[in-house]
């Protein structure tokens, strides 16, 4: 009864703090001097279940639960991760903080079984004149893309997508402004882009950048997304259904759009939920829809989950990794958890 009337109390300042934090921040956030990037401890504390009433219980839908950890540092700037891209090997990994701050680490492991974080740093994600991007307003950096090196970040509150040569110029590189179409210029102030993800070129829509806000609504009560170069670049939507927000998206190398949602209620709390797309279904003038790998409430181990990125493991299993944004909370937490998606 206890653990139960704690729970509630946790859920329901949880659900408070999220309302404050809903609303848009009116202060800049500190910079430093320099741009170099800073070494950081993390520490991590294990996650054994993803529901801690089944603690034996490791399916969820079409995902098995591979691990998680709870992430912490004393580092002030370590928090509001709210992106991740995670290499073809499974361990490193490049995140951004929803206040310009890049996060490049190493995921260890014991088995399949993600146990820790090494060789952490981070630094101010620099813009086209070597300054932070924060210095300017622009540091709401929600969304990242990834292609061999080369980097995007989309940043909400100003509507723009940056690139990077992260390949040549690790942490240290300079962010280039792209051009994007009049719909994404159009964007409402806080609820822009949330998802961006390069599409390999061996899939359909190969070269494509594909960039979804969390809930811009066309007329139809759709989020508007777009595709940004490829073969066909255009608008299209996402179907919103039960007042879910988009958060993330990833592609896997079966050629399907996963996209990463989130609720919320003063009542309930967050919400998870991942859908599948495939790709072929993505073009312009299209709503598009698709089934729910995994939904999952506050009774789970989640948080306020707003990274997703695919990767195959070397035991040939196809791996989702899952990021919080904490919101530089007391109460809430950096989350990273795992998954293995059953393949048809």
């Amino acid at each position: 009864m206890q653990h139960f009337v704690l729970h509630r109390v946790r859920d329901t300042v949880f659900a408070l703090l999220l309302t404050l934090l809903a609303l848009p921040s009116l202060a800049e956030p500190v910079t430093q001097a320099t741009d170099a990037p800073t070494k950081i401890e993390v520490t991590a504390q294990l996650i054994a279940a993803f529901d801690p009433r089944e603690p034996q219980r490791v399916r969820f839908g079409a995902l098995t639960f591979r691990g998680g950890l709870s992430l912490s540092s004393s580092h002030s700037h370590f928090g509001g991760i709210s992106a991740i891209r995670v290499a073809a090997d499974g361990a490193r990994f490049l995140a951004v903080t929803d206040k310009g701050r890049w996060l490049r680490a190493r995921i260890r492991y014991d088995g399949t079984r993600p146990v820790g974080i090494r060789d952490a740093e981070m630094a101010p994600v620099l813009g086209p004149d070597g300054k932070p991007l924060a210095a300017r307003g622009w540091y709401d950096t929600e969304s990242i893309a990834e292609d061999d090196g080369t980097v995007w970040l989309g940043i909400e509150r100003v509507n723009r997508i940056v690139k990077f040569d992260i390949g040549k110029h690790g942490l240290r590189a300079r962010g280039e402004p792209i051009v994007v179409p009049p719909g994404i210029q159009r964007l409402p102030h806080n609820k822009g882009l949330e998802c961006l993800v390069f599409v390999p070129r061996e899939l359909p829509l190969g070269g494509t950048l594909v960039a979804i806000s969390e809930r811009s609504l066309d007329r139809d009560e759709n989020i508007e997304a777009f595709l940004l170069g490829g073969p066909s670049p255009g608008a299209f939507a996402v179907k919103r259904l039960s007042d879910f927000d988009v958060s993330d998206c990833a592609v896997t190398p079966m050629g399907d759009l996963l996209l990463l949602e989130r609720s919320f209620s003063r009542l309930n709390g967050v919400g998870l939920r991942i859908r599948r797309v495939p790709l072929t279904e993505v073009k312009p003038g299209a709503t598009i829809d698709g089934p729910a790998l995994i939904e999952a409430d506050m009774n789970f181990q989640i948080d306020n989950m707003e990274g997703l990125s695919v990767h195959r493991a070397a035991d040939g299993a196809l791996v989702l990794t899952l990021i919080s944004d904490d919101n530089f909370s007391m109460i809430q937490r950096t989350l990273l958890l795992q998954f293995t998606l059953a393949e048809p």
